[in-house]
């Protein structure tokens, strides 16, 4: 007698405990559904982005901390060699041959700026002869509709203080349109504003200072 009630009592504590959780179970999965669905909905959006395939309606202005960091030139690793098995795959899926990607992405990446600091308002340009700074302000941001159809959006920071040979102004290329932590970025500077929207053929690209030269081949596939 005992002992079945012991068992009825083990049963009631169980079927509790199955109550208890199954909602917990039940929101647990429905999460891990939203988090796949938006996740899918959100990779296809950025594509389409990415393509230069969006609606006026998507573009939302961004800050300078957005690029915040410490950033390096990949030119440098064009010249030595590093990225070499970039141009291949590239060569390999595209339209081009080896030497004219490799062609292609020197007139792109040359620059003599081999690294960039983004602080606060401020922006430190590294060059072989010294490094000049000055402090920006936001700037809005442009609209560039290519030969293609597809389109780039450029966001501008102008200087407002700091060494007479610091750009008057830059531009962010980094295939987002709206508020986001940057993972790379194509940087256009000089000091005329118009000017730089007209700037196709050299974009001076930065990733990370803290990745390595096969960490950016990664990335890059």
């Amino acid at each position: 007698m005992q002992s079945t009630r012991v068992k009825h009592i083990c049963a009631l504590a169980l079927g509790a405990l199955i109550a208890v959780n199954m909602p917990l179970v039940a929101q647990e999965k429905a999460e891990k559904t939203k988090t796949h669905d938006h996740k899918h909905s959100h990779d296809h959006n950025d594509e389409d982005i990415y393509k230069g395939l969006f609606n006026d309606d998507q573009i939302k202005p961004r800050e300078l901390s957005d690029w915040a960091g410490d950033w390096q030139s990949v030119y440098p690793l064009l010249r030595d060699g590093s990225l070499d098995e970039v141009m291949r795959h590239k060569a390999e899926n595209g339209d081009k041959t080896f030497d004219e990607y490799k062609a292609y992405y020197t007139t792109g990446y040359e620059t003599d700026v081999n690294r960039i600091l983004f602080e606060g308002d401020t922006a430190t340009f590294f060059r072989a002869t010294g490094p000049v700074q000055g402090q920006y302000e936001n700037d809005g941001y442009e609209v560039l509709t290519y030969d293609s159809g597809s389109r780039g959006v450029r966001y501008v920071f102008k200087k407002v203080a700091g060494d007479a040979d610091a750009p008057a102004f830059f531009q962010f290329s980094d295939h987002r349109i709206a508020p986001a932590i940057s993972d790379h970025y194509h940087l256009y500077w000089g000091d005329d504003r118009t000017a730089l929207l007209s700037e196709l053929t050299n974009w001076p690209t930065y990733y990370p200072a803290d990745l390595s030269p096969d960490q950016i081949v990664e990335q890059m596939h």
